[in-house]
This record gives structure tokens, C-alpha cells and sequence, in this order.
């Protein structure tokens, strides 16, 4: 069993092959992607029957969203993106509670390595979903 074969496996997924590579490719970025952008990347190594693996894309991030792989970032832009959780942050609000960065440049979103703890969280409120996002330019674009 391969190391991405066994990390899908710890967190109760059936390792497939079209999981484990999306699963590579999500590990391999340094930034957030967009469904689009995973699909792109796919569809042009692969011709063939688009519609299903459209499905079969949607399907599995929700599959690795549900099990906590992979979080989906609101960064503003009003399209979804998608980055590896932490699997050693996890908390009570279903996935690790941290910062992302949105270059407002290049249009890149990063998740940032800042923990935001748990006790800073109110006990009186139920908390249904955080999402952090700080907007700026990163240091790519302003080197330029």
C-alpha cells in the first residue's frame, strides 16, 4: 500500500486511483484550488467521457471534504477553492482552525500557517463554520 493509499485509508476513504491522484496533486500545490482548475488539469490528460469525470471530481472532494483531507476556502472571489487540511489540527468546528491569505495580484489563496485556538471560541455560541481570509499582496507580486 502506497503512503497516499494509506492516508486516504486512515481517514475512511476507499483509495481509488483517480483519488489518490487527485489527492497528489492537491498535496503537490502550494496554493488553494478551484474545481475548475482541478478539472482542467485532469481533462487534458484525459479526453475521454468529461462529463463523468466532472462527477467524479465533485464527488470525491466532497468525499474528502466530509472526511476533514481537505477544506474548502471562501476567499471572496465568490469561487470556491480547495487545500489539504492539517491532519494534526483537528478541533471541534470539523477541520483545523487557521488563516488563509488571498493575493489580491495573482489571485493565489494560501492557507498560512497561524493556529487559531480553540479557546478563544466562545462556549455560549454553536459555531457552524469559520471561515478566515486575510486579502493583501503576497510577496511574489511585490517583488515585482
Amino acid at each position: 500500500m502506497t503512503k497516499t493509499e494509506k492516508i486516504l485509508s486512515n481517514h475512511g476513504i476507499r483509495p481509488t486511483q483517480m483519488r489518490s491522484k487527485i489527492y497528489r496533486y492537491l498535496r503537490r500545490k502550494q496554493s488553494a484550488v478551484s474545481f475548475s482548475d482541478l478539472k482542467k488539469v485532469f481533462a487534458e490528460k484525459s479526453e475521454t467521457n468529461k462529463t463523468a469525470n466532472r462527477t467524479t471530481f465533485y464527488r470525491n472532494l466532497k468525499i474528502f471534504e466530509d472526511k476533514g483531507l481537505i477544506h474548502q476556502i471562501n476567499d471572496g472571489t465568490g469561487v470556491a477553492k480547495f487545500a489539504i487540511s492539517d491532519e494534526n489540527a483537528k478541533g471541534d468546528y470539523g477541520s483545523d482552525l487557521h488563516l488563509h491569505f488571498h493575493c489580491t495580484e495573482c489571485k493565489k489563496t494560501i492557507c498560512l500557517p497561524n493556529k487559531i485556538p480553540e479557546e478563544s471560541m466562545p462556549d455560549d455560541y454553536k459555531i457552524n463554520d469559520v471561515n478566515l481570509v486575510l486579502k493583501g499582496i503576497c510577496v511574489k507580486c511585490k517583488k515585482k
